[in-house]
């Protein structure tokens, strides 16, 4: 086993601005380098340094390339000098691979596909369907995406993995200074409702804001406070967000750094992660480790995450949305049990053991193929 080349394409992991796909890239490959096993590790990456967290722990193979670097440069690669196994966490297969593990996040475009533009709907679904015909093995991060790939792609059970992500030990109720030093930076003069994610249709934040606008309107001076990147359709978003009317009661944050995430999470009174879709929902995570009490949509995979330590509701109904808020916000007794139940939820789930599942699906696939042969 020890000769073993497990190569990733690591291009997601170097982008200093991260969404879901390239935290889950960043946590699964460092988590994989931590683990005790035989596997030899080559990071593919399309950037002129590595990252700090992973040099010297792993081969690394710098492949600058200005466009189609995945299917001209890495296939290039692939055929060249290619590994025994390749992993994609977070994008499309290369046209040239050898055996082949991806994960597949979600299939919310089959789900919503008014919440996407034509060409990035086009994209979605042809790569999608692309990783799910060619891999040799598919990693859901959820059981709702798991069901999705049987149902919807007819993928078969034995090539498929449920692997949930984790959260990092960073989220965990922050001190007071912190949560005041990221107050001030931000200028958060009142409570808040926290929400996170990028600004897309689909994190329906447009029925949110006309659900905190009742909330308003029971006389609670609190925030609405929507920390995430613009996305595709934002324009949309953004005009949803101004027809509630909330005025100064709304901020937008855009991307926050890391280092200010987790004060955020944990200075809100409330985090809400209303999507319509999710393939697993890292913020509500990150949220209910932070000490925070959630409410998310009772949808997809937002079901599975929160267990029983959110409350749920039908995210088109911006009364049950509103009737969750002001419930929340009026009861600290609510909040405080919530709080606790969450952070007790959160510890089920770690990257520690993402890497060792990862690892052993890595450690069986290479024995099968052995056995049977490239």
């Amino acid at each position: 086993m020890a000769d073993n080349v497990i190569g990733i394409d690591a291009s997601r992991m170097v982008k200093a601005e991260r969404t879901g796909t390239e935290t889950y890239t960043a946590n699964i490959v460092t988590a994989l380098l931590n683990q005790p096993d035989q596997h030899c590790y080559r990071l593919y990456l399309n950037a002129a340094e590595p990252p700090s967290d992973v040099a010297g722990r792993a081969e690394l193979r710098l492949m600058p390339f200005p466009r189609g670097w995945t299917h001209v440069r890495l296939s290039i690669e692939m055929a060249l000098a290619s590994p025994d196994l390749l992993f994609v966490p977070a994008h499309v297969i290369p046209i040239l691979h050898p055996k082949s593990v991806v994960t597949i996040h979600d299939l919310g475009y089959l789900y919503h596909p008014e919440t996407h533009p034509p060409r990035q709907r086009w994209m979605l679904e042809k790569t999608t369907l692309w990783n799910a015909r060619v891999a040799h093995h598919i990693i859901a991060p959820s059981s709702a995406t798991a069901n999705d790939l049987r149902t919807h792609l007819k993928v078969p059970d034995e090539r498929i993995s449920t692997i949930h992500h984790g959260v990092s030990a960073n989220f965990s109720p922050a001190h007071s200074n912190e949560i005041q030093r990221v107050r001030r930076n931000h200028h958060l003069h009142r409570p808040y409702v926290l929400s996170v994610g990028t600004r897309q249709p689909r994190k329906n934040y447009g029925r949110l804001a006309h659900a905190h606008r009742n909330l308003l309107a029971e006389g609670h001076e609190v925030d609405l406070v929507i920390a995430g990147k613009p996305g595709w359709l934002v324009d949309d978003v953004d005009r949803e967000l101004e027809r509630a009317g909330l005025g100064d009661h709304l901020r937008i944050l855009d991307y926050v750094p890391n280092d200010d995430l987790c004060p955020l999470y944990s200075g809100a009174e409330v985090f809400v992660m209303p999507s319509l879709y999710e393939g697993f929902g890292l913020p509500l995570l990150e949220a209910m480790a932070s000490g925070t009490p959630t409410i998310a949509a009772k949808r997809s995979s937002l079901v599975e995450i929160a267990g029983n330590a959110a409350v749920l509701v039908d995210p088109l109904d911006v009364g049950a949305l509103s009737r969750a808020l002001v419930s929340m916000v009026r009861s600290k007794e609510m909040r405080s049990t919530l709080a606790v139940e969450g952070r007790a939820q959160a510890r089920q789930f770690s990257w520690e053991a993402a890497g060792a599942k990862t690892s052993e699906l890595f450690a069986r696939l290479l024995h099968t193929v052995t056995l049977n042969g490239p």
